[in-house]
């Protein structure tokens, strides 16, 4: 029977398997592997410099610690939920290579300041990992919006066609949002970015440690200067979470349009085969599943987001076990938002527009009714209100008689002003509405090229 490096003499009898089952972790911090053994590595480097420990016992510390580490990569080690997370299992692994000598690594630092500075930094790899996803979702985007800039599609508002635009300025709008998203994680590892490492289990430690070379060599701005604030801390983990969830709800609302677009409905795209899934008994179906699934996991990040809120909400300083949690939903939220990426930007590059059926339905509608409007304040000068009820008899009687704007002749527009000119023809089709949008971020073709470099420049 392995022996437990931590047990507490206090204790008299063993955890029970309801305490075993509950308390360990072991199956959700394993992913910490890398990073407790990169933090033990240079906590260790620390204690030699410091000459807390030998510079011989530490080099065997390390030594064993890359031991392991290797062990690890070549799939040889075996963990132990008896050792409850990934830190006494490192430390258990340890002193099986090298004996007696591996509690020497624990001195001056606790299981609290451990665990929180793996997290940050395995939150800091995986926020970059995260960000270079974003944007290859952002070059699919822009790469499709470079295609389309005069391709004539509906703009909606309450799900009704609104104004034409184009397909370019589109997606430009989902590149912007992710945008966002990477500036938002960009600040999340500003604030992060300090180590946790020597704070201890609360109040420091009376070793003379270098926190500052800690801090350094694991690539932190400089160490955190409350050292209770270290261990009970986790906005970073929420702020984590909170962007992911956002960049889950974005990607939702993209998975929501082209499972709308798909549909024979709108009829506006052809989904990939290889992200699409048939129906059991209707040969007919073409289901955008994994849209739907993407669309789904949102909510999954939106539950973790509340989950970890909820968590701290009610625990006072500094440490408790609850938020031993705190993984778990970051792990969860993590793995779901970064699936989504990957789904989105495949299917974003292998979607096939139908561009005759999305001008048809803007050519079908009276999308250009606040151009004509536009027309009458412009050449007319009219007050817009009276232009806009002009307008809309106009839009009345076109609906009536099953007419678009395009093809009212001038005679039955004069019916309800005899000042309108055959000039109004050049505003009233969906291509001419869309030119004339040349306002700055507008959806004019040129409009939409300057933001497409503008993005490339910021983006990629």
């Amino acid at each position: 029977m392995k022996k437990n490096p931590a047990r507490n003499m206090l204790l008299k009898k063993a955890p029970s398997k309801l305490l075993e089952k509950i308390n360990s972790s072991i199956d959700v911090d394993v992913r910490l592997f890398q990073e407790d053994i990169e933090a033990s590595s240079v906590h260790c480097k620390m204690l030699i410099k410091t000459k807390i420990i030998s510079p011989r016992d530490g080099k065997k510390i390390i030594n064993g610690l890359q031991q392991i580490l290797r062990d690890v990569k070549k799939d040889k080690i075996k963990l132990d939920s008896k050792f409850e997370d990934i830190h006494m299992n490192v430390e258990a692994l340890l002193h099986g290579k090298i004996g007696p000598i591996a509690g020497k690594l624990h001195t001056g630092r606790s299981r609290n300041d451990q665990v929180v500075t793996d997290f940050k930094l395995w939150i800091k790899k995986h926020s970059r990992i995260v960000d270079d996803e974003i944007k290859k979702l952002q070059k699919t985007l822009i790469g499709i919006a470079k295609r389309n800039t005069s391709t004539v599609m509906p703009g909606y508002t309450h799900l009704q066609i609104a104004q034409p635009v184009s397909l370019a300025h589109h997606c430009l709008a989902y590149v912007e949002m992710m945008g966002r998203n990477r500036s938002r994680i960009s600040d999340c590892i500003k604030r992060l970015n300090e180590s946790p490492l020597g704070a201890g289990a609360l109040a420091g430690t009376s070793f003379p440690i270098d926190r500052k070379m800690t801090a350094r060599l694991l690539g932190f701005s400089k160490p955190t200067i409350n050292s209770i604030d270290s261990v009970s801390d986790r906005d970073f983990a929420i702020e984590f979470i909170f962007v992911l969830s956002l960049t889950g709800i974005h990607l939702s609302r993209l998975a929501e349009e082209v499972i709308l677009w798909s549909s024979q409905h709108f009829n506006f795209v052809e989904l990939p085969d290889e992200l699409s899934t048939g129906s059991s008994i209707m040969p007919q179906k073409k289901n955008p599943d994994g849209a739907e699934l993407v669309r789904a996991n949102a909510s999954s990040a939106i539950s973790n987001l509340n989950n970890i809120l909820s968590l701290l909400k009610g625990l006072p300083l500094s440490y408790s076990k609850d938020l031993q949690d705190d993984k778990r939903l970051t792990f969860n939220t993590y793995d779901n938002v970064s699936l989504g990426l990957q789904v989105m930007t495949e299917l974003m590059n292998k979607i096939k527009f139908n561009k005759k059926t999305m001008l048809q339905a803007v050519e079908g509608s009276y999308a250009s009714s606040t151009d004509l409007a536009d027309w009458l304040v412009k050449i007319l000068h009219y007050p817009f209100r009276q232009a806009y009820n002009i307008t809309g008899k106009i839009v009345d009687y076109a609906y009536s008689k099953n007419k678009s704007l395009s093809n009212m002749s001038l005679k039955e527009l004069q019916k309800f002003d005899t000042n309108i000119t055959s000039d109004i023809f050049s505003v009233l089709s969906s291509l001419n509405s869309m030119q004339s949008k040349n306002s700055f971020g507008g959806s004019a073709p040129e409009t939409v090229k300057k933001s497409i470099q503008y993005m490339i420049k910021k983006y990629l």
